[in-house]
């Protein structure tokens, strides 16, 4: 019975500290939507604090004095009981306009009892944590109120100022004294650490969102290039681009529908992972643009959105690390192997959806490069006449048959040599076999 007894206290007495450690675990963690009630409690926990100090000091005085200590205990009673009901009944509304009006009007009228600003070594100086409180809480617009009512109370005061004084208790001057370094020093102090708690806990959110939006960019740049992303950050208009002069290359997997027939799940998708993560690793290393990848088809632009002279030799390079990459993944077994076909010519580059972005091509050089690719020999480099005619002078190439390309007819094409690769990369003039 004892212990029964006992846990019942311990319960009790947690009931009863709840909404206290609630609001400490609150001021050191806040929430956003709490971060203007956790300031105001702090406000109110100091207003308590020079409530009783009011209270032992005229206490101190005599029973004459007793009748000045009516305005802080009433400020305690209601402000705590206040604090009860919003911890009971979570109404918000009533105990910030409680706590707010309190903070307000509490010093003014000690103020006023007392004697007037001299005789109260300026005590209406507390009720400025009202404003503050509201501004932090509420925003600018509601608190211009409060800040109205604190204003006109002190007009109130300094007009009304001779005739509280004449009605003024003496005082001894080191009460006075003492009062005027709590009043202006404590204000001060309680305003300052407010304000700076406040501007910690705002640097905190800036800084979270900092890392946010780099998650947000880092996401961006994954889908879209870099102008691309600029552009879209800065504007909401339609990102829809001509460009004249471009190369795309289109990559396929051979037989990769069989290959992947026998595969688990998890192998297929490590093996996609690893052939198309290095592929990417090429595209930054030639500052080409990976547009998108298609099941088993990856697709690279040189030239968009960014325009630049060397696009055609750019995906050319390109294609030939790919061959090496894939010649090494073949080496551990793989047996992966890609046909390549590459184009050049104008497209219409944009950005199309509005809740998933996409930076894709249109036009007939991009059907054209994809018809290289699914024409195309594995292993082997494939290119259209207009491609060869901006690389001819860069690499050798052998002429093939022409291709019967549905839509297209009869159409020329030429294969790379890569046999002379490292002789062709580091001499961009040799001799070319003619077509």
């Amino acid at each position: 019975m004892k212990s029964q007894s006992k846990l019942t206290h311990l319960l009790e007495i947690k009931h009863l500290v709840k909404p206290f450690s609630s609001f400490v675990h609150e001021m050191y963690s806040p929430s956003q939507n709490k971060l203007g009630t956790v300031i105001l409690g702090v406000m109110v926990a100091a207003q308590t604090l020079i409530s009783i100090f009011w209270i032992n000091v005229f206490s101190g005085l005599g029973d004459g004095y007793a009748f000045m200590v009516m305005f802080p205990y009433a400020y305690i009673v209601v402000s705590y009981a206040s604090l009860l009901i919003f911890y009971r009944l979570k109404r918000t509304n009533y105990f910030t306009f409680t706590q707010l009006a309190m903070l307000l009007v509490m010093p003014f009228f000690m103020q006023w009892i007392i004697g007037g600003f001299a005789a109260s070594s300026s005590i209406a100086i507390w009720g400025i944590l009202s404003p503050v409180g509201a501004l932090l809480l509420l925003g600018t617009r509601q608190s211009t109120a409060w800040f109205v009512l604190f204003f006109v109370l002190t007009i109130v005061s300094w007009f009304m100022n001779s005739t509280f004084a004449h009605y003024a208790p003496a005082i001894p001057e080191h009460i006075r004294q003492l009062s005027f370094l709590v009043n202006v020093s404590g204000a001060a102090t309680i305003l300052y650490l407010v304000m700076r708690y406040f501007q910690s806990q705002t640097e905190k959110a800036m800084y979270a969102l900092v890392i946010e939006q780099g998650k947000t960019d880092k996401l961006l740049l994954n889908i879209l290039p870099k102008s691309i992303a600029d552009r879209l950050k800065m504007s909401s208009d339609k990102i829809a681009d001509m460009h004249e002069s471009v190369t795309i290359l289109f990559a396929d997997i051979v037989g990769f529908t069989t290959l992947s027939a026998g595969m688990s799940p998890d192998d297929l998708v490590d093996i996609l992972s690893d052939v198309f993560s290095r592929f990417d690793e090429l595209t930054e290393k030639h500052g080409v643009e990976k547009i998108k990848t298609i099941g088993d088809a990856y697709m690279v632009v040189s030239g968009a959105p960014e325009p630049r002279a060397d696009h055609a030799i750019a995906i050319v390079e390109l294609a030939l690390d790919m061959q090496k990459v894939l010649r090494e993944m073949s080496k551990k077994g793989t047996g992966l192997m890609m046909r390549i076909g590459i184009n050049s010519g104008p497209v219409v580059a944009g950005v199309i959806g509005s809740s998933k972005f996409s930076y894709d091509l249109w036009g007939d050089t991009v059907n054209m490069a994809s018809r290289m690719e699914s024409y195309g020999v594995p292993e082997r480099i494939q290119v259209t006449q207009a491609a060869y005619e901006l690389l001819k002078n860069d690499y050798r190439f052998e002429k093939r048959e022409p291709l019967e390309v549905k839509g297209k007819g009869m159409v020329q094409s030429y294969l790379l040599i890569e046999e002379d690769v490292e002789t062709t990369s580091s001499n961009k003039n040799p001799s070319a076999v003619p077509a």
